[in-house]
């Protein structure tokens, strides 16, 4: 009785490190194309809503008509995850970004 306890207790403690990192996987985070972009809705990384995307420059920038304005949102601060455009920008900065 006690070798089966003990051999219960070796297999359920070797088992708890590959349960433990064992994770859910992410979804990809990349650089957006043009295509995935226009259209979409642009989210500031909190998950405020800016406006869809208008257009996108050749360098990557989507632009946004955001408060009656065009405004061109640094693409190097873009990415798409979960296929939602976001980005690294607070609207404080893209209102001062004008």
């Amino acid at each position: 009785m006690k070798k089966t306890f003990c051999l219960l207790a070796l297999v359920a403690a070797s088992a708890l490190p590959a349960a433990a990192g064992a994770q859910e996987p992410v979804a990809a985070v990349s650089k957006p194309t043009p295509a995935e972009m226009t259209g979409k809705m642009l989210y500031t990384a909190d998950g405020r809503h800016i406006a869809s995307v208008y257009s996108v420059e050749p360098d990557g920038s989507p632009q946004v008509i955001w408060e009656g304005r065009l405004v061109t949102v640094p693409a190097s601060t873009v990415t798409v995850d979960g296929g939602k455009v976001l980005t690294s920008m607070t609207k404080m900065q893209l209102a001062l970004s004008r």
